[in-house]
């Protein structure tokens, strides 16, 4: 099964880390999972105490049924620079840093590793292996938009957290949607998560 890496830290956004979750667990995935300190209040502050991370497979297979089943998901400690995913002998295909908070970013941007989202990231990118940063802040400033671009031309792809409206979302959850298929179709997956722009 394929192996992913998936980063939640403290910038708004939790319903597009959920919805990636559920739309990679459906499609059988591995997901080696690492939530921030602040990632942790992020999810109990945006979703709700369910959706705390003791609670969040429950969260999400009551959010977005059974089908999560399909994959498995291991929990590391963001402390852990021993964890396997630390290590560029590991077999995960990609990571995505969903959302990404600005520190998050500039850690990533200048190679800092002082901690396990970053080390992982950093791993990615020597590796040449799909990273997928999705940043969530307005305005930028100056150094956070000069990160962005250190983070892409080390290899990263940016996906800042701009949710599209040609196809017409009615709720909230059209919104996470659509940047989860974005997310998707960035690792390489087919899928119905919003229409297609016909033209």
């Amino acid at each position: 099964m394929p192996t992913f890496t998936i980063a939640i830290t403290g910038a708004s956004g939790a319903m597009y880390a959920t919805r990636t979750m559920a739309a990679l667990l459906e499609r059988g995935c591995q997901l080696e999972l690492i939530v921030s300190d602040y990632g942790r209040r992020l999810l109990r502050d945006e979703l709700g105490d369910e959706a705390s991370v003791d609670r969040l497979g429950e969260f999400l297979e009551r959010r977005y049924g059974h089908a999560v089943r399909s994959g498995t998901w291991t929990l590391h400690s963001n402390k852990d620079l021993g964890a396997k995913i630390a290590s560029g002998s590991q077999d995960c295909e990609g990571m995505v840093v969903v959302p990404c908070s600005m520190k998050t970013m500039a850690g990533i941007a200048h190679g800092l590793s002082r901690n396990l989202v970053e080390r992982a990231a950093d791993v990615m990118l020597k590796e040449r292996r799909t990273l997928i940063i999705v940043p969530r802040e307005t305005p930028m400033s100056l150094p956070q938009l000069r990160n962005m671009v250190l983070c892409a031309e080390a290899g990263a792809l940016m996906m800042p957290a701009m949710p599209a409206f040609y196809q017409m979302p009615q709720t909230l959850d059209h919104l996470a949607d659509f940047m989860a298929g974005k997310i998707l179709s960035a690792l390489g997956f087919r899928h119905e998560l919003y229409p297609a722009w016909k033209g």
